[in-house]
């Protein structure tokens, strides 16, 4: 279960982002602040996981609770949330070590998809040793799928072309519903398909029903 920690000064607000939280499973809201102080307070006694931020606060802004909290040495994760447009607040919400940053408004869907691909993070790093480069990659999000090295007969814009079909389907589709939507061959899409499955960027399950083998789906991870 990640322990999350909500901190907004709109009392609305807060209560509606923690009611988005409650809704993912294996996440669980342990505590709301209003302000900076009251967050660093928090965390301090809650030891949660991830710290969802608001920059405009009334005592101090988010990015220096976020400072503040690197600090104490409290091994938390950020995802700031918040109408602050500007280019210089969201680098410094990068430099200061923020997982994401979400701009208001948006669909509840955002902030929760936010929450699935933070607890996969968690998930790929626990399970992992030692990293491969593609795990990196993978973690840091630093390169899209199409730009990674494809095996001989890939193309990359075809493979962007799949992930996003993937990205547009989080509960899992086939091989015969990716090649109608992207105007692709069947034997084409499973290719890409297989390829993301064998390089950990998608799992497969099997769905039986009927006669013949069960059909092989396939879902975006991350």
């Amino acid at each position: 279960m990640t322990k999350v920690l909500v901190v907004d000064d709109d009392f609305m607000v807060a209560k509606l982002h923690s009611r988005c939280v409650s809704a993912v499973d294996g996440f669980s809201v342990v505590g709301v602040a209003h302000n900076g102080a009251e967050a660093l307070r928090a965390a301090d006694r809650l030891r949660p996981d991830l710290v969802l931020l608001d920059i405009f606060l009334t005592d101090m802004d988010g990015i220096s609770v976020l400072r503040a909290l690197r600090g104490t040495g409290l091994a938390v994760d950020a995802l700031f949330i918040t109408a602050a447009r500007d280019a210089g607040t969201i680098r410094s919400a990068l430099r200061a070590g923020a997982l994401h940053y979400l701009i208001k408004p948006f669909h509840q869907t955002a902030l929760q998809e936010q929450l699935r691909h933070v607890a996969s993070l968690r998930t790929r790093l626990d399970a992992l040793d030692e990293a491969r480069q593609e795990d990196v990659d993978q973690i840091f999000g630093t390169r899209p799928p199409g730009s990674r090295d494809l095996p001989k007969g890939l193309a990359a814009p075809t493979a962007e072309l799949v992930d996003g079909i993937l990205r547009a389907h989080p509960e899992g589709l086939s091989a015969t519903e990716c090649a109608r939507e992207g105007a692709l061959s069947r034997v084409s899409a499973r290719r890409y398909l297989e390829h993301f499955a064998e390089t950990g960027r998608a799992e497969i399950t099997l769905r039986y029903g009927g006669t013949g083998r069960p059909e092989r789906r396939y879902r975006r991870l991350g």
